[in-house]
């Protein structure tokens, strides 16, 4: 991989900054949609530039192939199950809260992994690091003010939200053999698949009287937040890897505050600003275990 340039930096800030937004646009969408419509909108409209992506690059999109049962378990699970949470816990909470919430999933991912992921053993500085950043997280949920019993279950949504992305991220594993892009494109349409009847049953789309601002937010979360962030992260992770590109987690709850206070005029307590430093410094240490492992096995080589 090249050494990363200023453009690269920028690209890695933008797409920090477009997945950020989704949260703000799904506040704004959950307005006048339902969140299995919120859900079924952003893989539908998420899936169009994958599908012209791998039209362009020719990359065979195997969405009905012997696979398909990973296809349609990690579209569930990664994106079904965690998009739904997230539209349907973000009504009750601030759109900075959810996007502190999800950023806790390299914390979770990081436990999971040593159960379930060979040569990810948990060790002293993975520890410190999960410690750090659910410290945190328990510290915001003592914020009364903002996370209180009429909202407590909706936040616990979110949370549990991140967990999909997380198993969904595991499970990818059983395909790594295959293009990035043929995988994403293919999660998306069965994410869609499986949407399609459960959003047209319980909430009946076609019933929806929905606001201008909220059809731009949800058309926005389908073809900017979903599809044309995946199209950058593939350009950043041929680009520079995945260690650079894995630095965007550490943007996100910070644009995503930032963003919730900008548009929708959110309040930012005492206890969100120490929550957000703690899931940060969480990730560094857990992702610094990462890459100083990596480190040392290419001087073992």
């Amino acid at each position: 991989m090249r050494q990363p340039t200023i453009t690269d930096y920028s690209l890695l800030v933008f797409l920090a900054v477009i997945w950020a937004s989704a949260f703000f646009n799904i506040k704004l969408a959950t307005d006048s949609f339902g969140p299995i419509t919120i859900a079924f909108i952003r893989v539908l409209l998420g899936s169009l530039p994958l599908i012209i992506l791998c039209v362009y690059k020719n990359i065979k999109i195997e969405v009905f192939s012997k696979d398909w049962p990973w296809f349609a378990a990690i579209g569930f699970v990664n994106l079904v199950f965690p998009f739904f949470l997230i539209a349907y816990g973000i009504k009750n909470v601030q759109s900075n809260l959810a996007a502190i919430l999800m950023s806790t999933s390299p914390l979770t991912s990081t436990l999971l992994a040593h159960f379930f992921i060979k040569n990810e053993k948990i060790n002293l500085l993975k520890v410190i690091g999960v410690s750090i950043g659910f410290t945190g997280i328990v510290y915001l949920f003592s914020d009364n003010f903002l996370i209180n019993e009429n909202n407590l279950f909706s936040a616990l949504c979110i949370l549990i939200g991140s967990l999909g992305y997380v198993i969904g991220g595991i499970l990818t594993l059983k395909i790594s053999n295959k293009k990035n892009e043929n995988v994403t494109a293919s999660i998306l349409i069965w994410a869609t698949i499986i949407l399609l009847p459960i959003c047209f049953y319980f909430e009946k789309p076609w019933n929806y009287n929905p606001s201008l601002t909220s059809v731009i937010s949800i058309t926005y979360l389908g073809v900017i937040a979903t599809g044309l962030a995946w199209v950058l992260r593939f350009k950043v992770l041929k680009d520079n890897g995945l260690v650079f590109q894995s630095q965007v987690a550490y943007l996100i709850p910070i644009f995503g505050v930032i963003l919730g206070y900008v548009f929708l005029d959110e309040l930012i307590t005492f206890k969100v600003l120490v929550a957000l430093i703690a899931i940060v410094i969480g990730i560094y240490f857990v992702k610094k275990s990462t890459s100083s492992k990596k480190i040392l096995s290419q001087k073992n080589i």
